[in-house]
């Protein structure tokens, strides 16, 4: 039995060739019994399993059959979306057998995704699979390819932080204020400008839902635009000593020359705030906020620089679980590959177990018609052992005697093997 995979995602093709090949849940079905039929008129594949998983940032198409059909599921795909499959194939990636379970325990945790660790694809991975299930796709093979990719992955949540820690300098200032105000729901958030590291942090503080968010910029229309996507107000820069006090936490980062929050304009805020903490970042280079701030008692300033170390230790607490996942991973291939390669032994399993089966129906019938001829107990019981050793040792006895000289001596030590294992 053999397992492949092919698809393409965030970092192998552009948005508008993802989403040719997107395929909402309920498409699934009807499109997996198209994948299955193209293949039932080829006789090497009689029977293929199949499972697609379709989100925002991939789309993978995952099959299990005796034998790997990759270009005919390229040419499936390609003319489904409807593109040239060299278009395809310059944007797509292919897996087989080990690699294609590695790659499905990877996704499912969180070590493929666009944002490293995230936990979503794996709930989106389960619906995928369901979806194979209920359209009758998902046999065996790939339903232990998942199931077993499910268990890695929680593994790899349980055992590593490999979704504990952010890299980005907005969610390290939120972590950071998290460790100083209990409830950030109660906090009044100044955000000072409005470019994209503003931005990128107001939507991380208001993913926290504090009590208030306001915008201070040059430009206030600008700032009204920023303030209306976070329910905040905006106001002018030149406001900004005045209403300085009402906030607990100011984020600052504009292109200013010289700094726009000097030492007085925060002594007088802590002072109408009766020394109530503020937490206050300065994204700007060069400095938004003068360095003098940082002194003061109730004032809990931290630069660019400050936050760099921030990430720079989660990256490094991220790198380290992501080297225990694989860990974890390669584990979790060898034991679905040992598991695929006793998969090709059951037939024969099963023909010998028939087989022998039939021996001993064969020898039981033979003892019975014994016995009702009024045959001694003991005689019926020698005929039946010895019938039943004639027939088992009369292939490997033919084996013995038949082909050349290195053949039999090949057979022998198979046998020997096989035989006499307390001789050995």
């Amino acid at each position: 039995m053999s397992v492949w995979a092919l698809g393409l995602n965030h970092t192998t093709a552009p948005l508008d060739l993802r989403g040719r090949f997107a395929f909402a849940l309920d498409q699934i079905a009807p499109t997996l019994h198209s994948l299955r039929s193209s293949f039932a008129g080829n006789s090497s594949h009689p029977q293929v399993e199949a499972a697609i998983i379709s989100t925002c940032n991939r789309t993978e198409i995952y099959c299990a059959s005796e034998h790997i059909a990759l270009d005919h599921t390229f040419g499936w795909l390609a003319q489904s979306g409807g593109v040239a499959p060299a278009l395809l194939r310059s944007h797509a990636y292919t897996l087989h057998d080990d690699e294609a379970a590695r790659h499905a325990f990877r996704v499912a945790s969180g070590l493929d995704s666009m944002v490293l660790g995230e936990a979503q694809i794996l709930g989106q991975m389960k619906d995928a699979v369901r979806a194979a299930e209920t359209a009758g796709a998902l046999g065996s093979t790939l339903n232990q390819l998942f199931q077993r990719s499910f268990a890695v992955a929680k593994e790899v949540r349980t055992a590593t932080e490999i979704g504990a820690h952010s890299i980005s300098m907005a969610a390290a200032a939120v972590r950071l204020a998290g460790q100083l105000f209990e409830d950030l729901r109660k906090t009044r958030v100044l955000f000072v400008g409005a470019g994209e590291m503003i931005d990128l942090a107001a939507t991380h503080f208001a993913a926290k839902e504090p009590k208030a968010i306001a915008i201070a910029n040059r430009t206030l229309e600008r700032g009204e635009k920023l303030a209306s996507r976070f329910g905040g107000e905006a106001m002018r820069l030149a406001d900004l000593p005045a209403r300085l006090a009402e906030f607990d936490i100011v984020i600052s980062c504009t292109a200013s020359t010289l700094p726009i929050i000097g030492l007085g304009a925060v002594e007088r805020a802590l002072k109408a705030r009766k020394h109530r903490p503020m937490f206050m970042v300065d994204l700007a280079v060069p400095r938004d906020i003068e360095p003098e701030v940082k002194a003061l008692e109730d004032i809990y300033l931290y630069t660019v620089d400050d936050l760099a170390q921030v990430v720079q230790q989660g990256q490094a607490n991220r790198q380290a679980a992501v080297a225990q996942a694989e860990v974890i991973i390669d584990a979790g291939v060898q034991s679905f590959m040992h598991w695929l390669g006793q998969r090709g032994t059951v037939p024969l399993i099963q023909q010998l177990n028939a087989q022998a089966d039939e021996w001993r129906a064969t020898e039981m019938a033979r003892a019975r018609k014994l016995l009702a001829k009024g045959e001694s107990i003991d005689a019926v019981l020698e005929a039946m052992s010895r019938g039943l050793t004639q027939k088992m040792m009369h292939g490997a006895m033919a084996e013995l005697h038949a082909g050349d000289a290195a053949s039999r001596e090949q057979t022998a030590q198979t046998l020997s093997r096989l035989f006499l294992r307390k001789e050995r």
